[in-house]
């Protein structure tokens, strides 16, 4: 018999819609969030509340954690009344934040020393993604232990790749967020270029969404820069942390990321100016401050065309 006791600690923005996909497609869900509101909903649609990581663990066979960054998983996993006091022969933590690989390694191996066996399974797609459950969803770990896991990652996740050994999930994660932030970054540019020129933005995302330019982030975010729209799907706080982690690696496989770093720093810019909670797509805002730094103004000049 497949795993049908699963429990979930972290109920955000990608969480709370997660841990609903897994109740709706079955599984007896017991959650733990430190907000109530969204385990007050889930408890509503028919999970059940734990006063702690401890009690989700004894309650479940399979534990999801969806946490902020590398020190709330070790909380929640390694801290007072967290899941390694709730262990049990066969329980499977999987870990799906975004997290440093050397953290998931280091809190592997703890488990391990404790007889739970542990999946880094981070995942990609967004608040939209985690509400459909299309997410793509990216494993580290044994093999058998994925095989067992697959059909509660299936609920929540369209894509689901075993990338390999523990920490081969956050890896693969961490190149994903590389290419967010910098795809990010070009449509930023495009679209601010394209306003101080005088183009309609509405007309240019249309036109490069069916070319070679095309991509996740102008065809979803394009449209929310053009309408200054930057409520979060995903905030500018957690992509820069993301973002230092991929900094971090970088550094340990020696691997330059000069367009990464650029990135990072822009975001960085926007995280001191208090801007965290807003949405990647503001990243606009860091790229127009920039062009008024040259000419003293922001807003759209076209340029004069050539003779």
């Amino acid at each position: 018999m497949g795993i049908t006791r699963v429990g979930f600690i972290g109920l955000g923005i990608m969480g709370k819609p997660m841990a609903l996909n897994l109740l709706e497609a079955g599984f007896a869900l017991t959650v733990y969030s430190r907000s109530r509101a969204p385990v007050d909903s889930l408890v509503a649609r028919g999970a059940t509340a734990a006063p702690s990581p401890r009690a989700v663990a004894e309650a479940s066979e399979l534990v999801v954690t969806m946490v902020t960054d590398s020190q709330a998983v070790e909380d929640v996993v390694l801290g007072t009344r967290g899941i390694a006091e709730g262990a049990h022969a066969g329980l499977i933590v999987a870990d799906m934040s975004t997290i440093s690989p050397s953290t998931t390694t280091r809190v592997a191996a703890a488990l391990a020393a404790r007889g739970v066996s542990m999946l880094d399974a981070p995942v990609s797609g967004g608040e939209t993604g985690a509400r459909e459950g299309t997410l793509t969803i990216m494993v580290g770990g044994d093999a058998r232990l994925f095989e067992a896991s697959l059909p509660v990652f299936k609920a929540m996740g369209r894509k689901v790749v075993h990338m390999g050994a523990t920490g081969s999930g956050q890896l693969a994660k961490l190149a994903n967020q590389i290419l967010v932030a910098c795809n990010m970054a070009g449509v930023c540019e495009c679209l601010n270029f394209a306003a101080r020129a005088g183009l309609d933005a509405e007309k240019l995302i249309d036109s490069l969404s069916a070319g070679a330019a095309s991509s996740w982030s102008l065809t979803n975010l394009g449209p929310k820069v053009a309408r200054r729209d930057f409520a979060p799907g995903f905030k500018i706080k957690l992509l820069q942390k993301d973002l230092g982690y991929v900094l971090s690696s970088a550094e340990e496989v020696d691997a330059g990321l000069p367009a990464t770093s650029l990135v990072h720093g822009l975001y960085g810019r926007l995280v001191e100016e208090g801007l965290g909670e807003l949405g990647t797509q503001a990243l606009v805002q860091a790229v127009e401050a920039l062009s008024r730094g040259r000419d003293g103004q922001g807003g759209p000049r076209r340029a004069a065309p050539r003779e």
